[in-house]
């Protein structure tokens, strides 16, 4: 079975879904969801590098001749066709890459997010912000001081968890019912008292091309 998308419809239904949460808490929730948080073209090298190496020795033992001259074309192809096959595929990305250049590259753009997004702004301090990186199969929780000083740490670092979780194997599905799950303690911990207007956006930001 195909894994719900992160399509307009998810965006719509995450949309719905964050404003019910708004209503009950006095947390302000902001979506992000990207396709990567870096640019990978060091990954795409590499993999072009490795395919020009493997052109190149094919054509060194082949066991007939070769025409010299056609030894740094089909090098150079080997290696294009390479970088492309890894600008387009995320598995062979993840597969060039550390996991702690993935980690680090989530964790930057993640808090670059709260602060670009304002969500570090709001007046009582009550801004959280769900990261989603889909490359890196990665989730950032980052929540202002006003929200982290009333939901208990257990409570909080649980749904952190759980989030991280669905982080790994992200579908649009799971992740609405990780962010219902973390409503819920929001509504239980910063229950909303009808004095903090909404100041973010609603809508989720889905960055995915």
């Amino acid at each position: 079975m195909t894994a719900p998308r992160f399509d307009n419809a998810a965006c719509e239904t995450l949309a719905g879904c964050i404003q019910e949460i708004e209503r009950n808490t006095d947390a302000e929730v902001v979506v992000v969801v990207r396709a990567r948080s870096a640019s990978y073209a060091h990954a795409d090298y590499l993999f072009g590098s490795a395919l020009a190496f493997i052109v190149l020795l094919v054509i060194l033992f082949v066991p007939f001749p070769f025409p010299e001259y056609f030894v740094p074309i089909d090098v150079a192809l080997g290696f294009a066709i390479g970088s492309i096959i890894s600008w387009r595929s995320n598995s062979v990305r993840r597969l060039f890459s550390t996991e702690k250049f993935r980690r680090k590259s989530v964790r930057t753009a993640a808090a670059a997010m709260f602060y670009e997004a304002g969500i570090a702004n709001t007046n009582a301090e009550m801004g959280v912000l769900i990261y989603l990186s889909l490359l890196e199969r990665r989730l950032e929780l980052i929540a202002d001081r006003g929200v982290l000083k009333k939901v208990p740490a257990h409570d909080w670092n649980h749904e952190l968890f759980e989030l991280h979780k669905v982080g790994e194997n992200p579908d649009a599905k799971s992740f609405q019912e990780a962010i219902q799950r973390l409503g819920k303690v929001l509504a239980t911990h910063v229950p909303a008292t009808g004095e903090n207007p909404n100041e973010l956006p609603d809508m989720p930001r889905f960055e995915l091309k």
